[in-house]
């Protein structure tokens, strides 16, 4: 009777066995193809640096400045005009300025000449 139960055991086993290996090999074949989607290497290949930076000039950190401003401090950042604008160690600060002996502070932003970084953004009071 043992030797009945083996046999009769054995022949499913080996049978699904067998199923799950052609699922197996199927599934493979279905979704394991070539990749369709274009290799991304902007993260391989260098990008194109302009030799004077991102930031070559004051006007270009004033509209960075501008742009960085206007969504924290609003357009009231337009009345601490003309912004001074200064080059230290290839960084750009500028700084904006109070209209007569007004009291109150100023924007103030430090911009990385060579990348646009935005190293610092205060505003005083």
């Amino acid at each position: 009777m043992k030797n009945q139960l083996k046999e009769s055991v054995l022949p499913k086993i080996g049978t699904n066995y067998r199923i799950l290996v052609l699922f197996i090999l199927m599934s493979t074949f279905a979704f394991g193809g070539p990749n369709k989607k274009p290799v991304d290497d902007r993260n391989i290949r260098p990008g194109y640096i302009p030799k004077e930076g991102f930031v070559p000039d004051a006007k270009t950190a004033i509209k960075i400045a501008e742009a960085v401003w206007i969504p924290i401090y609003g357009q009231n950042i337009y009345k601490e005009k003309p912004y001074t604008v200064r080059l230290k160690n290839g960084v750009w600060y500028v700084e904006g300025s109070l209209p007569g002996v007004s009291l109150g502070g100023v924007a103030f932003i430090m911009i990385q000449k060579s990348d646009g970084k935005i190293l610092k953004v205060i505003h005083g009071k």
